[in-house]
């Protein structure tokens, strides 16, 4: 026993921020953006918080699932960006949407939806779930230097969610970490503890961008080949593939690569949000399901690779 995908949702802040509107404060242009990610704009949190975010992607899930928020018998969230270290972002949603039921954090960067599904999984096997919430949620333009071009440009926020209920539609996964904070890291606040006195790096998002597109054009092909191979099938019998939104560049160069998966199959929505982090893959699958994409019994391939520095895949039928 596991999970099928009963409902799915997503929000984005209203406020929309486009390249042009970029290079009235950075050395760059729509070109430049464009060519190396392949975004066109990306929405900005303006006065909203990450769990008000995730609580309004909670509800349209909700809505689509036809289910009332008093079957709710979990809430996991994963976020780098909520406004509090406690309570978590999922405490904040159980809150707003005034559930009755546990709910924890889960931080695993961008590769943190793979990790959602597979703890999701896991609760289900358990026993005891009637329906869970699962959400992604960022605000990543909080803890992004505006400063630096070539990191800035590429996040957008947003938060997007699922209803899942018991079932046999999670497949498998794989998982693979390369530990370190030398490639991308985000530092906590240093506080002011008068004993404390190490050098700390300011508390936004620090990133090597050449060394995260190696890792991404290495690691995200080889963890979908494994994961299908891990289920017995061939790249052949999937559908559709969702992949972290972080580079389009990545994402064609793996589609090149899979070359029995055809290329306008792998779902991309990055030219409109940007990079949000957790909630990116969410965000497509809402989309497609919402769009009428995907058909019952469709083998859904999701993959993401991210902070840690960390990758992973996963298997759904829906």
């Amino acid at each position: 026993m596991s999970f099928k995908i009963v409902g799915t949702g997503s929000y984005v802040p209203e406020h929309t921020v486009t390249n042009d509107d970029l290079t009235l404060f950075l050395d760059t242009s729509d070109e430049w953006i464009r060519s190396r990610s392949g975004i066109e704009q990306r929405h900005i949190v303006t006065n909203e918080t990450t769990s008000e975010l995730a609580t309004k992607a909670a509800q349209a899930a909700l809505e689509n699932a036809g289910a009332d928020v008093s079957e709710i018998d979990m809430i996991l969230c994963a976020t780098v960006s909520g406004e509090y270290v406690s309570p978590s972002v999922a405490c904040m949603v159980q809150h707003n949407l005034e559930a009755q039921c546990p709910c924890l954090d889960l931080n695993a960067a961008c590769t943190a939806w793979i990790y959602l599904m597979d703890t999701a999984a896991a609760f289900f096997c358990k026993g005891g779930i009637r329906k869970m919430l699962v959400i992604g949620a960022e605000s990543m333009s909080r803890i992004l230097n505006w400063h630096e071009r070539s990191t800035c440009v590429l996040f957008g926020d947003g938060a997007a969610a699922v209803v899942l209920e018991p079932g046999d539609n999670y497949l498998t996964s794989v998982f693979q970490v390369q530990g370190g904070d030398d490639v991308i890291a985000i530092p906590t606040k240093k506080g002011i503890s008068p004993w404390y006195d190490r050098q700390e790096k300011e508390p936004l998002v620090h990133m090597n961008g050449q060394e995260t597109y190696k890792f991404a054009v290495s690691n995200f092909p080889k963890r979908i080949a494994e994961v299908v191979e891990k289920a017995g099938l061939k790249q052949s019998d999937v559908d559709w593939v969702i992949p972290h939104q972080a580079n389009k560049r990545i994402i064609d160069g793996a589609a090149r690569r899979m070359k029995d998966i055809p290329a306008d199959h792998f779902c991309v929505n990055i030219q409109k949000y940007g990079n949000t982090s957790a909630a990116s893959i969410p965000l497509v699958l809402d989309e497609w399901n919402r769009a009428g994409r995907f058909q019952p019994g469709d083998l859904i391939a999701m993959a993401a690779f991210g902070g840690g520095l960390s990758s992973a895949a996963c298997l759904i039928r829906w």
